[in-house]
């Protein structure tokens, strides 16, 4: 895999690249000499300081095994040579109010698709998965008495990582499918081979919900003063060359905005301290979120805040915890216990889906309303219990009344009525109130008489 030249590189400007342990708050570059670099992710070398080790030689999980190399060479360059989907101040709008979020000021609702379909990016299906991310936001703020902080789980979530590179479909074993952005969900030998130029079409139909969007909130919408009038977006930095190639330089500084959307986030299966996704993450200027699954420890915790944060500013990194409602007290206490004493101000958001997936009878993927709120439970309960903001959530929503998910309504019998996701069961809009509705019954408000802890 080969690394692009950044726009603001070239023979005539050298640029250095981020040192992944620099020992203290400035970026640290060993010498001025000079050298052609082959480059990992992207096209052709470049000039490049010594500067070691560079997030981009990192070990990279999860990549797609692409057989055709000048093509990916070729998607890259395009992809080089096209606009920003998101503009840098439109990310230091929202790293303010993840500010917000950290300090016990706001709650982060991010929230859409499991996986995007180049199919599935159609006018009503974005605009409709956003007014019930809306309607949710009106809800918490009036049940619960929280300021929202919206952002779309959207523009950009074609990639997903896999447990098994291969998948079994009767007697053919074919390459797992890993997103529309790599290749097709229809079990064809043709159609699992990854396409480099599927990078493109996740880039076009990017910009096409964005422009959707973006339209839409320019319209007379029947919705509060403060809700849904900024259009944020996010997405998992999975793909590196093409999280990469949309890289764009900061006017007068040395590190790059990833362009491809608002916040990002690293993902539990890459989120290892020496691989490339952190190393990315430390580089880019945006927002940046980490899922912690049940294997994370509070030693790694702390690790990610010195490297992703190192300054310690509010809004730089929030954590995604998923943890399943049975061990969400046991895992989720010592990390955030830890983190707190580290001085860390992060924002703490729980992601009450992933932990809590099954198989149903019929062998379709699913999960339980009542889980989702048990995790949910046991979130807020650990952040009582050590004096810290519990700062959001993060779901997987469709505006559309699917049937994947068990509660609000549905039972298992009625999961085949419209089952129609491509990786994992999503809350319908009727699910996304009752989940709201839920938390205010269970829990009052739970903020009310917190008690924050001060900063170190």
């Amino acid at each position: 895999m080969d690394r692009p030249t950044p726009q603001s590189a070239g023979p005539n400007r050298p640029r250095h690249a981020n040192v992944e342990e620099a020992p203290g708050p400035a970026e640290v570059l060993f010498g001025d000499d000079h050298r052609e670099v082959e480059p990992r992710f992207g096209g052709a070398a470049w000039v490049e300081r010594v500067c070691l080790p560079r997030w981009w030689q990192l070990p990279a999980a999860q990549q797609p095994a692409w057989p055709d190399r000048a093509a990916l060479r070729d998607a890259v360059s395009e992809l080089r040579r096209r606009p920003a989907l998101v503009a840098a101040r439109e990310c230091e709008r929202l790293r303010a109010r993840l500010a917000a979020v950290a300090l016990g000021e706001a709650f982060l609702l991010q929230a859409g698709e499991c996986a995007e379909t180049f199919a599935g990016v159609r006018a009503g299906s974005v605009v409709a998965t956003m007014e019930t991310v809306l309607s949710m936001a009106v809800m918490l703020r009036q049940l619960v008495g929280v300021e929202p902080v919206v952002v779309g789980r959207m523009a950009g979530q074609f990639a997903k990582p896999r447990s098994e590179s291969t998948e079994l479909y009767g007697d053919a074993r074919l390459p797992a499918y890993r997103g529309d952005a790599v290749n097709d969900v229809h079990p064809a030998a043709a159609g699992r081979r990854p396409d480099p130029g599927r990078l493109l079409a996740a880039y076009d139909s990017s910009a096409v919900v964005l422009r959707q969007l973006r339209g839409w909130a320019d319209s007379a919408r029947p919705y509060p003063v403060g809700i849904g009038e900024d259009v944020f977006t996010s997405h998992e930095a999975l793909l590196l060359d093409y999280e990469a190639a949309l890289l764009r330089p900061v006017p007068g500084g040395v590190q790059e905005y990833a362009s491809s959307g608002h916040l990002l986030w690293i993902g539990d299966r890459t989120r290892q301290l020496d691989g490339a996704h952190v190393g990315f993450g430390r580089h880019v200027a945006n927002p940046i979120a980490v899922k912690l699954g049940p294997t994370a420890t509070p030693a790694e915790a702390t690790a990610l805040v010195r490297r992703l944060d190192p300054h310690r500013q509010p809004g730089r990194l929030t954590f995604v915890t998923r943890f399943g409602a049975d061990r969400v007290r046991d895992l989720l206490f010592p990390i955030v216990a830890a983190v707190t004493e580290s001085g860390a101000r992060v924002g703490w958001v729980c992601d009450p889906m992933h932990g809590n997936t099954r198989r149903a009878a019929s062998g379709r993927k699913t999960r339980r309303l009542p889980d989702i709120l048990a995790e949910i439970d046991g979130f807020f309960e650990v952040h009582r219990s050590l004096g810290t903001w519990p700062g959001g959530l993060h779901l997987e929503v469709s505006g559309e009344d699917v049937t994947e998910c068990v509660g609000g309504g549905l039972q298992e019998a009625d999961l085949g009525r419209r089952y129609e996701t491509v990786c994992d069961p999503r809350l319908n809009p009727r699910q996304c109130l009752d989940l709201v509705a839920g938390m205010a019954e269970m829990f009052g408000n739970p903020w009310q008489h917190r008690q924050l802890p001060t900063s170190a």
